[in-house]
């Protein structure tokens, strides 16, 4: 069995690699994803399906995870991401909150976003 860090890099790889097998084996079936701009996918099955239709209509560039913090049954994850949404490139920060069952698996996603492009209004 993957340890939580494991199950975390595979499943963001999966993005890029558009390996629908990670979700599969690694997601509870009453897993709750909650994307950072509002959607919100509420079995494993609406996952499933949203993993198909993003890779149809575009592709992850970059999904760098930047730390992985664990804590029992929680994972806080720090990430820089970038895609490629049907010719739009879409790039953001985000920290997400992931909550693991028993089994290993991921039962919650909370992703949290900020804009990638800082800047520094007193410098």
């Amino acid at each position: 069995m993957r340890n939580k860090e494991q199950i975390i890099r595979a499943y963001f790889k999966s993005w890029i690699k558009q390996d629908i097998s990670v979700i599969k084996n690694n997601f509870a079936e009453n897993i709750i994803y909650s994307e950072c701009y509002g959607p919100i996918y509420r079995n494993k099955s609406e996952v499933l399906k949203w993993f198909k239709d993003c890779n149809q209509n575009g592709k992850v560039l970059l999904w760098n995870i930047k730390q992985i913090i664990l804590a029992q049954s929680k994972a806080v994850v720090e990430w820089h991401f970038k895609c490629n949404d049907q010719s739009k490139i879409n790039e953001f920060d985000v920290v997400s909150l992931i909550t693991f069952n028993k089994q290993n698996q991921i039962i919650e996603v909370k992703e949290f976003k900020s804009d990638s492009k800082h800047y520094f209004p007193y410098s």
